[in-house]
């Protein structure tokens, strides 16, 4: 058995490697930029040097090793790549709504290299998406956090291989009504999503050491003791358990932040983000002490009654009650300018550049396991960076480039218009029609743009 385990972990380890290798890295030396490192605060007319995708050198007057592009950013700015903690993009059906806990479910196995919202996200200077699975269930599928390389061909290579793994957990209405109203099964209310959670960990619990006990019984000589039935769902449980992936929890009302909270602290979990957390400027120091923080909307609520209570001061709380917060748009539109999204913690909580940026930089790759790689412009790091055209914190910034492992994604001049991969038989451009609700405000008016009026009335609109 244990000679089958190391095949196996070898085989992996080889499997790893070689998409490794195949990731596709680019070297360039970006000149005479403002960089905004995030971490280290900010460089004038300052350059990067990027060679196999890694960031070399942070300085003046770098030169170019041979065969290196040379990027003149004079005037510009110069970002980590955005990275969005709650996202969508890249997948199509997202909740396999079938069972309270449904955690053996894989986002990665599922993911379109081909949906143009990557490319999209890259003109927002997007560079990393957590793409997550739905909110429908209590315990979700596994998520997945995907590098926007736009143009590979392979699902994985879109893939971060080497992001740890997370899962979407989901608290309140959405499972309750899914499961509760929809299916008659527990959970019907917030004190069922508990018992879901509690009864899911102990029987986790149970079939660890289950394991445990056969593999400490099949050492022994003579031993014909059976193993335990493998069950794929109750493992991604003990790897939570066991630390290995993070939580990541769908979650708006206070009383249920800290309902999961003291769930996680029963059971020695660590590694839990919560996700929207509408109401955590209400717990915000139990948030800061007991986990990986929160990953927050800038101004989103009341599209539901567990969300009506909301402030737009949320992020700027948190934050300055120690808690590692992130901004993130859930929006395959919105995710194009989270750093107009961003630039709201400083009308709302009068945040610095930094740490505005920090929450779509540096505090999302925390989250996420990742900020060892990439978050902010350090040497070592991978070259994930945006040029801007303008602050990126003012409401005239423009991305211009956009890198990832030092190979430019997006460029705003030389890109042609249509960037689609594929396009989808399905996809249809369809006319807009005014649809003439009761009020009868709009009755007739969709005349006007018909052919004909422009006939009757020789207009052209």
């Amino acid at each position: 058995m244990k000679k089958i385990n190391y095949f196996l972990a070898a085989l992996m380890g080889l499997s790893f490697s070689f998409a490794s290798a195949q990731t596709p890295k680019g070297s360039v030396l970006i000149k005479n930029a403002t960089v905004l490192t995030v971490t280290k605060g900010t460089l004038e007319n300052s350059d990067v040097l990027v060679q196999d995708g890694i960031i070399k050198k942070v300085g003046q007057n770098l030169s170019a090793p041979s065969g290196v592009e040379t990027i003149d950013a004079t005037g510009k700015y110069l970002i980590p790549g955005i990275i969005d903690a709650h996202s969508h993009v890249a997948l199509d059906v997202v909740n396999e709504a079938t069972a309270p806990i449904v955690a053996e479910v894989r986002m990665r196995d599922v993911v379109n290299p081909f949906e143009v919202g990557i490319y999209r996200a890259l003109a927002g200077g997007v560079t990393i998406s957590h793409a997550m699975h739905g909110s429908a269930n209590v315990v979700g599928g596994q998520n997945v956090t995907l590098k926007h390389r736009w143009g590979a061909e392979d699902p994985a290579g879109i893939i971060m291989q080497d992001a740890p793994r997370t899962i979407k957990f989901a608290l309140g209405e959405n499972p309750t009504r899914v499961h509760g109203r929809g299916r008659g099964i527990q959970p019907r209310t917030r004190m069922g999503v508990e018992a879901i959670l509690r009864n899911g960990f102990n029987e986790a619990l149970q079939y660890k050491k289950a394991w445990e006990e056969y593999n400490a019984a099949a050492s022994q000589k003579g031993n014909t003791t059976l193993a335990p039935e493998y069950d794929e769902r109750l493992q991604t449980l003990v790897d939570i358990l066991d630390g290995k992936i993070i939580i990541h929890c769908h979650s708006y009302r206070a009383d249920e932040i800290y309902m999961l909270i003291n769930v996680a602290r029963d059971f020695g979990i660590t590694k839990l983000v919560f996700q929207h957390t509408n109401e955590g400027f209400k717990v915000a120091p139990e948030i800061a002490e007991y986990t990986m923080g929160a990953s927050v909307f800038a101004d989103w609520w009341a599209y539901k009654f567990e969300v009506y209570y909301s402030t737009a001061f949320n992020a700027a709380i948190l934050q300055k009650n120690g808690a590692i917060t992130s901004i993130n748009s859930d929006s395959a539109e919105l995710i194009r300018h989270l750093y107009h999204e961003a630039a709201k913690t400083q009308r709302y909580g009068g945040m610095t550049d930094d740490e505005a940026l920090s929450m779509i930089t540096i505090n999302p790759a925390k989250q996420l396991g990742i900020s060892d790689k990439v978050g902010s412009i350090e040497v070592g790091k991978q070259a994930d960076l945006v040029i801007f055209e303008g602050h990126p914190l003012s409401v005239y910034a423009v991305p211009q480039q956009t890198y990832v492992d030092g190979i430019k994604y997006f460029d705003i001049k030389e890109d042609a218009d249509d960037q689609r991969l594929r396009v989808s038989p399905t996809e249809m451009v369809e006319p807009i029609y005014m649809t003439q609700e009761d009020h009868r405000c709009l009755q007739d008016v969709e005349l006007s743009f018909s052919d004909i009026s422009k006939s009757l009335f020789n207009t052209n609109y």
